[in-house]
């Protein structure tokens, strides 16, 4: 499934909510994604003019090594499968090694099978556990990547 990706506007936001409220046990609040919409990799996917997914993503200035960080990444349950995450994150990458990111972090839970593999095949390794990090207790991975390693694949 090929579909077009952009930048989140304020009136994608009650989609996200939607699809953070389905993908997510503790889904962020509107709040949040309202606070995010000038980050510089806040993407969505349509299909036939729907929101099918999006993914959250900043980056911090640390001296000469910029971090990405990649906050929130999701697809509508019945589009999973079809590539929309993939096209999603390597958006997002793209984006953030522009704005100079030479790594990009991100947190998953630890059980998330799917999402790990997705983020292994995009070269991500991971580097430490956080312990109880989600709000069930469940700990959380920090995977990491390096944007010119990546782009050079």
């Amino acid at each position: 499934m090929t579909v077009p990706i952009r930048p989140v506007n304020r009136g994608d936001l009650l989609d996200v909510l939607r699809i953070e409220r389905r993908c997510f046990s503790d889904p962020w609040p509107y709040a949040t994604f309202e606070r995010l919409l000038d980050a510089p990799a806040f993407l969505v996917a349509e299909d036939a003019d729907e929101v099918v997914g999006y993914v959250v993503a900043d980056r911090t200035p640390n001296f000469d090594r910029d971090i990405g960080h990649i906050k929130d990444l999701a697809v509508r349950p019945e589009t999973r499968g079809a590539g929309v995450g993939r096209a999603l994150l390597r958006a997002a990458l793209a984006r953030l090694r522009i704005e100079g990111a030479v790594v990009v972090k991100l947190e998953v839970r630890e059980d998330n099978e799917t999402a790990r593999s997705l983020y292994a095949s995009e070269g991500f390794e991971p580097v430490r556990r956080l312990p109880r990090y989600y709000s069930d207790g469940e700990d959380a991975l920090v995977l990491v990547v390096d944007v010119a390693a990546w782009a050079g694949r």
